[in-house]
């Protein structure tokens, strides 16, 4: 079917194109019954404004942009992504605002997205996640001048907008209380360790065990299988912990499951806390320990932070809300 256009108002009107231009624009120049009558065929036949013609007349194009440098397979099975768009979304539709997303191979192509999308005026801003240490991604978007918020630590987000939570503080809350139930060798499956998050986290891990536990930390790409070929290392060392906690809760829950293969008994041989709550980690026997934090929150206060930047609004760091510990059957006392 072919896209409805201004001529085809102005035909059903009976009026000129010019006079669908102005009441279209909000400009002076009709009547406000005319007005009313125009925007209303509008509805009726679907019309939207073309987004290249509204470019060309320096127009916000009403969408932001996400690109993730995750593989596909990922984003399908872990809830974090899935919660944090929702957030933005739950904003962005409040404004009749879009969010164009799109899965890259890596920074390069992340790159090349966004200069593409921001030269044919496809989106207002966009959100940058999963920040590495001298991320090039950073300069390049700084060089762009486009409105930014970065999801992430803001040590490493230049002068781009940043939001985020105290990994830190999570961390020493959780060893403080596995150490309070008796646990002296404790690991950790950890995830990209060229993420600034997950430096923070290892940081925070090794101080907090520092002189009150063994410690380990072994960095996996977030996956299950991932997490399952970390834990069987961990269970098969002859001082194996007796405490992991999991940077997601895929790995998480992927742990659980090679204890139990292996006849480790959790929580009475093995204590196990997921990073980031779910409805993934609350559905497995036992439900599982969980560092929780409200994400489409966090994803809402993004959104919220990038409209005010496209609005031309200064927008300070913010730090949201740190995880709190939620602790459910996969933790308990130390017995060996």
């Amino acid at each position: 079917m072919k896209r409805p256009t201004i001529a085809d108002i102005a035909s059903r009107a009976g009026v000129s194109k010019v006079a669908v231009s102005y009441a279209l624009n909000g400009q002076p120049g009709v009547s406000a019954a005319t007005r009313a009558r125009i925007i209303a065929i509008a509805d009726e036949i679907g019309w939207r404004p073309n987004s290249a013609a509204r470019a060309l007349n320096g127009a916000r194009a009403n969408c932001v942009g996400l690109a993730l440098s995750r593989p596909a397979r990922i984003l399908g099975v872990e809830p974090f992504f899935m919660e944090l768009i929702s957030g933005i979304e739950g904003v962005l539709a409040d404004r009749s605002y879009a969010l164009l997303l799109q899965v890259v191979a890596g920074h390069q192509q992340e790159s090349e997205v966004y200069r593409h999308w921001w030269g044919e005026s496809r989106i207002d801003g966009v959100f940058l996640v999963d920040l590495h240490y001298s991320d090039a991604r950073v300069a390049e978007l700084e060089r762009l001048g486009m409105p930014v918020v970065v999801i992430g630590h803001p040590s490493e987000s230049g002068s781009l907008s940043a939001i985020w939570s105290d990994d830190g503080q999570a961390v020493r809350e959780t060893v403080d209380y596995l150490v309070a139930l008796g646990h002296r060798r404790v690991a950790r499956v950890a995830g990209l360790p060229e993420l600034v998050h997950t430096a923070v986290r290892d940081q925070a891990f090794a101080d907090a065990c520092q002189g009150v536990a063994e410690h380990v930390t072994v960095h996996t790409d977030y996956t299950g299988e991932e997490g399952a070929r970390a834990t069987r290392r961990l269970l098969s060392s002859p001082d194996r912990p007796t405490a992991i906690v999991y940077d997601n809760d895929i790995t998480a829950v992927a742990g659980l499951s090679v204890a139990q293969e292996m006849g480790v008994e959790v929580p009475r041989d093995l204590s196990i806390v997921a990073w980031d709550d779910s409805p993934l980690a609350q559905v497995v026997r036992p439900p599982l320990t969980a560092l929780t934090r409200d994400i489409p929150a966090y994803g809402a206060h993004a959104a919220q932070r990038l409209l005010a930047l496209i609005a031309g609004d200064s927008v300070p760091p913010y730090e949201d809300q740190a995880a709190a510990l939620t602790p459910r059957g996969s933790t308990g006392p130390a017995h060996s």
